[in-house]
């Protein structure tokens, strides 16, 4: 189909389409909005009008009977197939009918394929049209291919665009994926039920009481609540990817906080595997014990069936997430069999044995005297907590396998918060139900009955008829307090207790191995400790990390062959409640930092909230164990330290980016409230580098003053037809900025188009900068060529120095002797670069058309080689400057090189000379003072020349040290010149006049009119009335050179007060030849004017 702007009518080829809507413009005409109106319901939304005219104009129709699909299109907008469902080219009368709504478009309507980042699992990313593509003249003679024009009206790019991404649907099409209940409220449930469940909570409620294990329960709760909803927040605000709490936390605050948890909550995971196994095989070996089973001994008992049992669960693991999820269903089905077996053996009727055990069924009395605490020895409060709050967390279990859910943004918030509250009820439930059933304490012995007549003194027990005040005054086995196993006395069904922690352990563990994997593969695959990439890799459908499942196969082997877990266990539980801080820091971060970009639709959260519970989690860390916390603290910063000096290649949005810009504006702000003062004066300099690779060695001098202290700008001016400049200079400047930030230049980049140059300089000089970070300085390299150049860039070249000057800003001209200019080396560099790159593009084309020839034949050739990416630039292992010392020297000019990073190498011992001829404000005495304190110029010392009369030359110069000495400015040595002012030697002033020769318009030698008509054509020239008028200046230009030949000629580094032009008086090429003259044969030289305002004070 070929675009078409004639009126002719297209039907509709398929008028039932449930999809199909059209938004007809209707006629101001009377007649025919009663047309529309007889044959459309009205729109039910609130119309907005422009105008009275303009009223009612614009009004929604739908065929009759689909209303309802449009409003279903609307609610699956990702699901509709627009393609299918829509005509490129409906048309009535002279009206078009198309997807972007109502006329002949490129514009593109919003579609969510737009947003999706490159390589997206969940459907392809398509290029919206450009705003070029809509603004500029639309080309003439475009060829559209048959069936194309929805796809560029709706600006899904040009056609072929589709071919990129059927390979990766092939390969997902049989991926498993889990809704909410399955992925994540089973998982959570299993993990937060852990072995605490069955053997350690009655102990909990003995010490602490019903009251008080209710509030340690409650207070545990708390912080996993927080936590939940602020991950909740963070898993709506956009799409979960897989990495559970590394992903969250690493989107969140950045690869420095994400790098350095997601490594330890890996590893976490992995010891977490043989902790979990350990305590499934210490349960069997107890009962081997009991029938006199045992293999060996205990401890290598434990080795032996958790090898085995992890070996199985590595199996499980390895067959797929699919088995695995069906592992952990069957776990559950058992554990909540044990769950209800124990409330149902609350109510049997209790037996002889199980009373001389202590329970007695539901009791008042036993009920009322295990409410309060009766805490033993040694024991208390934040004893109990420590050892009750690894059982509620867990939580992150559904989260560490969000690769693996359908939908994470729904599935976590929801299974997450339900597990929470499901598992509370359950362990209150619990508590509850065990402290009103059983005492404390009891023997065991059925003969310890009550004699009649017997004081109970309140003792429930003993109003029940047994007597166990022996166990005030030695250990007794049962009860509360001492006995284990209290669940499966009180159960209906003692072995279904002993499946519920078989049940619980095995769980956790198989929650354990899949969730450390799944984290670590994520880490390896953000590349953030590149040593690890190895395990980044994923295999089949699920892309299952099978290299993470045997390094944590062996990581829990290890730790289960040592079988010495006790001292291991805080540390883990620490692990992680770092993460759970973390998670709810990033939530408070993200909102604190106000970004827009923060939108999370779990809408149930309070970033003072989250920072409290961020706090809780810390505060419980050390409650369970302090020297614990420390480590983790410590091994914490060590990474952080790691990733942060690593700095990896990446950019994910984080909130620390946005509270950093946030911080910046109220930084910047605030500075504006606060007045300049001389003491806070640095050199804020724009530099006209062009592009800031191709002058380098201008860009190396002024980044040595301005780093870490002033602001830096190098600018780039765009002369020429402004759509060719606007293209050039948009398509650039992202890659120039990152130029200067992986060569560790701290400095900006900025371009304007204009056009003239000096236009543009003065557009930089005028609105460069934000408040008080504005230029106060411009660097600009010396004018070598300026005897060959155009009249109109000499003049845009001085013109700029004159502009500096009326905006109030300071002037450096930087002088070195090969000049700055490197492009037509950057040039050769980047042509043999596109040769290398076609040339392995050419090769592993081959390479791939011999492999797959006979199956795809010369067509797929063709398809291949255009994919590759030839255009894309080879990595660098360096900057420019350092790559260019590799190539092919011989085709440069290799002083022009080698003089490009001059400035980059040390400066041995040596000596920075400052001609400070005329006063400034000093700005030519504090460029040269902060290059002293920088570490390639430190071993340079200043040595000072001033002007001064001959017959006050010792006066003067003790006059100008104790200047130095207040400015706090040390030196080497201080010369008086006396002898400025005498005239040149004849031969030097021979070279000067033989310079300006032929620039001198020389009327003097002519009659009159012919003069004035001279001075008319060439008003540019230098007439022999201004050379007379300035002929003192120009004789100290080269007196100058002369004592800068014979006093600086060694130096490293020559400053010098740069000679004013008065405007309307000094001609261009005069003041060029000035500068010529002065800088001629000399080391680098910095030619220095200030603003004449104070930037150097003595006052404290």
């Amino acid at each position: 189909m070929s675009l078409n702007n004639s009126s002719t009518v297209f039907l509709d080829s398929v008028p039932g389409n449930s999809n199909r809507f059209q938004v007809n413009v209707i006629n101001e005409s009377h007649e025919s909005s009663a047309a529309v109106d007889d044959n459309a319901d009205p729109p039910h939304y609130e119309e907005t009008s422009f105008g009275d005219e303009t009223q009612n104009r614009f009004r929604i129709s739908f065929r009759p009977g689909n209303r309802e699909c449009y409003d279903n299109f609307l609610q699956n907008g990702e699901n509709a197939k627009t393609d299918a469902s829509f005509h490129a080219y409906d048309s009535h009368t002279n009206t078009y009918y198309l997807q972007t709504f109502g006329h002949n478009t490129v514009d593109a309507v919003p579609k969510i394929e737009y947003y999706r980042n490159t390589g997206s699992i969940s459907g392809p990313k398509v290029n919206r049209p450009s705003l070029l593509d809509l603004h500029e003249q639309l080309a003439k003679n475009i060829a559209v291919a048959p069936g194309s024009a929805d796809r560029v009206a709706n600006g899904d790019g040009m056609p072929g665009d589709e071919e990129a991404e059927p390979k990766e649907g092939e390969d997902k099409a049989g991926a498993v994926k889990f809704g909410w209940v399955k992925g994540v409220l089973v998982r959570c449930m299993l993990n937060i039920w852990g072995v605490m469940l069955f053997i350690r909570l009655s102990w909990i409620v003995g010490e602490a009481g019903i009251g008080l294990g209710v509030i340690i329960i409650g207070l545990s709760v708390v912080v996993t609540t927080l936590t939940g909803i602020s991950m909740s927040a963070i898993c709506t605000n956009g799409v979960v990817r897989g990495g559970g709490a590394y992903y969250l936390i690493s989107r969140s605050l950045g690869p420095e906080f994400g790098g350095s948890i997601g490594l330890i909550f890996a590893f976490a995971n992995a010891v977490a595997v043989a902790m979990y196994v350990v305590g499934f095989a210490e349960t069997v070996v107890d009962l081997l014990k009991e029938s006199n089973s045992m293999m060996v001994d205990p401890t290598n008992d434990i080795r032996i069936i958790g090898s085995i049992t992890v070996v199985i669960l590595l199996g499980i693991s390895v067959a797929g997430m699919e088995w695995e999820a069906k592992a952990q269903v069957i776990l559950l089905v058992i554990l909540l069999i044990a769950i209800a077996n124990f409330f149902i053996g609350t109510v049997i009727p209790s037996n002889n044995e199980k009373k001389s055990r202590g329970f007695f069924n539901y009791q008042a009395s036993i009920f009322a005297e295990n409410f309060g605490p009766s805490f033993t020895k040694g024991e208390g409060f934040f004893s109990v907590f420590a050892i009750f709050f690894p059982a509620a967390t867990g939580i992150l279990a559904g989260a560490n396998i969000s690769g693996d859910l359908e939908d994470p943004q729904d599935a976590i918030p929801r299974g997450t918060m339900l597990a929470i509250f499901i598992t509370t009820v359950a362990y209150i439930g619990v508590a509850i139900c065990v402290g009103a059933c059983v005492v404390r304490d009891a023997t065991g012995n059925m003969n310890d009955t009550i004699i009649s007549g017997t004081n109970c003194n309140g003792s429930a027990a003993c109003g029940l008829g047994y007597d166990f005040s022996r166990c005030r005054h030695e250990p007794c086995q049962y009860g509360l307090m001492n006995n284990f196993q209290v669940m499966s006395m009180v159960s209906g069904f003692g072995p279904l207790i002993t499946a519920g922690i078989f049940s619980a352990t095995l769980s956790s563990a198989l929650a354990s191995l899949v969730s450390a994997p799944k984290v670590f593969q994520a880490l390896c695959k953000d590349n953030i400790y590149k040593a690890l990439q190895f395990f980044a890799k994923g295999y089949g459908k699920n892309n299952e990390p099978l290299r993470g499942y045997f390094l944590t196969f062996v990581i829990a082997m290890a730790f289960i062959l040592i079988a010495e877990l006790n001292t291991i266990a805080p540390i883990i539980s620490n692990f992680f409640l770092a993460s759970y801080a973390l998670i709810n820091f990033s939530c408070f971060h993200a909102s604190y930092a106000k970004s827009p970009g923060w939108r999370p639709a779990y809408g149930i959260y309070n970033m003072w909230v989250s920072l409290f519970g961020a706090i809780l989690c810390c505060a419980v860390m050390f409650v369970i164990n302090w020297w614990a916390a420390v480590i983790t603290y410590v091994i914490e910063f060590f990474l952080y330290i790691y990733v942060t000096y690593k700095k990896p290649d990446v950019n994910w949005g984080s909130s620390t980016q946005a509270l950093s810009y946030v911080s910046a504006l109220d930084n910047a702000l605030e500075l504006t409230t606060v007045e300049d003062h001389v003491k806070n004066f640095r050199p804020q300099c724009i530099v006209l580098t062009g592009g800031p690779m191709t002058r380098p060695a201008l860009l190396d001098i002024t980044h040595a003053f301005t780093k870490n202290s002033g602001l830096c700008i190098c600018c780039e001016v765009f002369v020429g037809p402004r759509k060719l400049c606007v293209k050039e200079m948009n398509s650039g400047m992202a890659k120039k900025q990152a130029w200067l930030i992986k060569n560790k230049i701290k400095a900006f980049y900025a371009a304007v188009a204009a056009d003239c140059f000096r236009d543009g300089v003065r557009s930089l000089l005028q609105a460069s900068g934000l408040g008080r970070m504005k230029p106060n300085t411009l660097v600009i390299g010396y004018k070598k060529n300026w005897r060959k150049a155009p009249l109109t860039e000499i003049e845009n070249y001085v013109g700029i120095i004159h502009d500096a000057f009326d905006f109030e800003i300071g002037v450096v001209i930087v002088r070195i002797s090969h000049g700055f200019d490197i492009s037509q080396v950057l040039q050769v560099q980047d042509e043999l670069e596109k040769l290398e790159q076609e040339r392995l593009a050419l090769e592993a084309t081959l390479k791939d058309n011999e492999c797959e020839e006979g199956s795809r034949g010369i067509r797929g050739l063709f398809k291949k080689a255009s994919k590759l990416n030839i255009t894309k630039p080879a990595p660098k292992k360096d900057s420019s400057m350092n790559t260019i010392q590799s190539m092919h020297v011989g085709e440069f000019n290799q002083k022009l090189v080698e003089a490009s990073t001059q400035f980059k190498r040390k400066q041995g011992k040596g000596t920075i000379d400052v001609w400070w001829l005329f006063d400034d404000g000093g700005l030519t005495l504090l460029i040269p003072y902060i290059l002293t304190l920088r570490k390639k110029w430190k071993d340079c010392k200043l040595r000072i020349y001033v002007g001064g009369k001959i017959n006050r030359i010792e006066e003067e110069k003790i006059a100008m040290a104790s200047l130095l000495s207040k400015f706090r400015i040390k030196f080497a040595d201080i010369h008086i010149i006396g002898d400025i002012n005498i005239k040149p030697n004849k031969e030097s002033w021979k070279v000067f006049e033989e310079m300006i020769e032929p620039y001198r318009l020389h009327e003097s030698c002519k009659d009159l009119t012919t003069a004035e008509k001279l001075k008319r054509e060439t008003p540019w020239k230098i007439t022999d009335a201004e050379l007379e008028a300035v002929k003192e200046k120009s004789y100290r230009q080269v007196r100058l050179n002369e004592l800068l030949q014979e006093h600086s000629r060694a130096a490293n580094l020559i400053v010098l007060s740069l000679p004013v032009a008065r405007k309307g008086f000094i001609s261009d090429w005069l003041y060029m030849a000035w500068l010529e003259i002065l800088t001629k044969n000399l080391p680098p030289v910095l030619l220095v004017r200030g603003n004449h305002k104070n930037v150097l004070t003595f006052y404290s």
